[in-house]
Parts: C-alpha cells; structure tokens; sequence
C-alpha cells in the first residue's frame, strides 16, 4: 500500500538522506529488531550504515509477510544500508572486517553479551584496532550483573521489567504492549548513547562503550509506576485505558464505539462538563476535586458513558474539540494511512523496492528546521548486495 504526500518545497535529492550524522560511518552487526531499529533511526539522521551479515543474511529476512519474496519486516528496518556478507570465523573476512572497524565510527551488535568477546572483538580489542570507535552493544540484560549472559526476547523483558504488570484490565489475564517496546525502547536509547557518545568524541576524541540492556530500557519507561511505588508502598496493577492520577482520563463508549478523554485539570473538567450537557458535575463532590474524582472514579465514568451513549463517537469529537478539551478516536492501523495530519507530519512514507514494488512504512518523527524531511526512503539491501564494492573500498578485492 502507498500513501499520497504532501508536496514540500524542498527537493528531494536520491540516495543517502541528508542529516546532522552525515559522513558517520556505522558498522551494523544487528539481526531481528533492537539493534537494526537502533542503526534504522542512525541511518534515518544521515549515518552511512554498512550491515554485516553472516552466511545465509540476518534471520529477519525469512520473517513474514512477504512480498514477491521479499520480507516486509525487514525491509522496514533495514531501508537505505548496504549489506555485504562476512563470516567472522574466517580469517580472510575478518580481515576486511577489521580494516572497516578501523576506518568506521561505530560499530553496533545486539548479541548476547559475551559473543563478541568470543570472537575475538570485546571492546578492549575494538579500542585497539580504533581508539576513536564508539561500540554499541545492545543485550537483553547488559554486559553486566548476574542476568547478563541470558537470551531474551521482547516478551521476556516486558514481563520482567514490570511492562506487563500494569498493562490491561483488571482481573484479566497478563497482557503484551501491543508492539515490541522491550525491543524498540532498547533501539531508541541505544541510538541515543550513540549520538551522545559522538559527542563526547567530538570534544575529547576518545571512543567509548555503550552497554544498554532490553531489561533496563523496560525499567526506564515505567513512568511514574516506580515513583508511586517508592511513595505509597502500593503496587501498581493493571487500569485499563485509564490513568491512575489523573480523571477523567479514559476510553469512553459512545453510541458507536469509543472515544478518548483527557481532561483532569480543574478548569477542563468544568468545561468538559458543560459541553457535554452535565454542569453540575463540578459541584458534585464525589467529583469536585481531583482527588474526589479518582476516589470515585467508577462512578464519574459509569456517569460519563451514560451521556456519551447518546451519541455517535464523531459527534462527542467534534464538539470536544471545538471546546479544546484534549481527546481523540482510537484510530485503527488504517485510519492512520488516510489521516491529513499524519500525512502532513510525513509519518508514512514510500519505499520503491526493485521486487516487492512501492511499500510504506513509518516515517521519522524528528523533524528538522535544517534538513529536509523525505517522503521517501531507498529500499533495503539484497543480501550481500554491496559486498564486492565495499570489499575493493576497505583494501580486500573479491575472491
């Protein structure tokens, strides 16, 4: 599926997109999601990333769906990197391997920890071979601590890390976030220690270790969970679409479906109260505080749905919205392929894939003012598509 895009006055050069990371060279060791959504988002900024594959390609390439024997799920992680194929139990590959760490400024694996150790490539040798790489390894549970030699999944570590803890409704059984945060969260805070670790280089041109664990990235997003925890000795549990400071807060049916409300503040709750028919609210004191409310909150919901039900879903927006009070439609995957502020943002964008054909995909959304945002990306590599020229480019000629 393709979306239409917006016309930008800014033209669209081919080829490696333009941004603040231009002429950063990566080294991409990764395979399945946290790592290559790391490199993804580097190579979105404007990094050169180079994937190295082992014999037989990175295993999301036989991930599904596919499209003309292409995986879709690769393809969206692996858009505008070159791919060249080494085996680093070779003697003639890691030499190439070699030459290109020297000349990279980053190199970035996701295996367990301790693998890269065993293939002769532990970050005291890597800061032998270049003192100025910066090394990103991300792991399920870190390169340190007695959970650091374990395998770990993106289910593993949601469960762990307390995500799924409080994910759900009450009573019901334990529920996943409904994508891969334990993997995604990891790729985003690794390419952070990147970015930042560039920067320390910038200033003292020394490289560093980057060491972030899927575990800890699990932690990390727990919001206000940990604080409340730490000051009402309470454990956190599953609410639903509700918020557990704040109300109304919620998913709340309509005639037709549901519709999402946020409007806890004083000032807000009156005017939600009067725009949807129901001034004495306020006044009410079950409801007249923020704290009467989420003492009661079944209650002020149960009172909510029974006026929301007298119309459609599109009706309580639009008068919402008109009265500026924070809501929304639960939108589904489609809606957002023709929604005009999505659009607008360019957060689906179009790769033309040379067997597969025009594809969309997510777009970045870290817009900025100096560098154009593409409605396009170049598509994923075949695998070992770049391996004869990037061979000749870091001193080793094909076999």
């Amino acid at each position: 599926m393709t979306v239409p895009q917006e016309n930008d006055a800014r033209p669209e050069a081919a080829g490696p997109l333009a941004g603040p990371l231009a002429g950063v060279t990566v080294i991409d060791l990764t395979r399945a999601l946290a790592g290559p959504y790391g490199t993804m988002l580097l190579g979105e900024l404007g990094a050169r990333i180079v994937k190295v594959e082992p014999p037989g390609g990175d295993p999301a390439r036989e991930i599904g769906p596919h499209v003309a024997g292409q995986s879709a799920y690769f393809m969206s992680l692996n858009r505008g990197k070159e791919s060249i194929v080494l085996d680093l139990k070779d003697a003639a590959d890691r030499r190439v391997f070699e030459a290109m760490l020297r000349r990279a400024d980053v190199l970035y694996e996701n295996y367990r920890a301790g693998t890269m150790e065993k293939l002769g490539y532990g970050w005291d040798a890597l800061k032998g071979l270049n003192p100025r790489l910066v090394y990103a390894a991300t792991s399920g549970f870190g390169q340190t601590g007695p959970y650091s030699h374990r395998p770990a999944y993106d289910m593993v570590v949601q469960a762990m890390g307390g995500i799924v803890s409080i994910t759900g409704h009450p009573g019901g059984p334990p529920t996943r976030v409904g994508m891969s945060i334990g993997d995604i969260a990891a790729g985003l805070f690794t390419a952070l220690g990147v970015v930042s670790a560039l920067q320390h280089r910038n200033r003292t041109g020394e490289g560093m270790m980057v060491d972030v664990a899927m575990l800890d990235s699990q932690v990390a997003l727990l919001e206000n969970a940990v604080a409340r925890y730490s000051a009402t000795g309470v454990a956190p549990g599953p609410l639903g679409a509700r918020h557990p400071s704040v109300a109304p807060f919620d998913a709340f049916r309509t005639a037709d479906g549901h519709i999402v409300v946020a409007a806890g503040h004083e000032d807000m709750f009156r005017r939600f109260s009067e725009t949807v028919g129901r001034p004495d609210w306020p006044d009410d004191p079950r409801f007249a505080t923020l704290a009467d409310r989420l003492a009661h909150v079944d209650a002020l919901k149960a009172e909510i749905e029974a006026v929301l039900a007298t119309g459609t879903s599109d009706h309580w927006h639009a008068l919402l919205e008109a009265a500026d009070i924070p809501c929304g439609p639960i939108n589904t995957v489609p809606d957002l392929f023709g929604n005009a502020h999505i659009a607008a943002r360019k957060m689906i964008v179009n790769i033309d894939d040379p067997d597969a054909g025009t594809m969309a995909f997510a777009g970045l959304p870290i817009k900025m003012s100096a560098y154009a945002d593409r409605t396009t990306r170049p598509p994923a590599p075949r695998l070992d598509e770049h391996g004869a020229r990037l061979r000749a480019e870091f001193g080793e000629a094909p076999a």
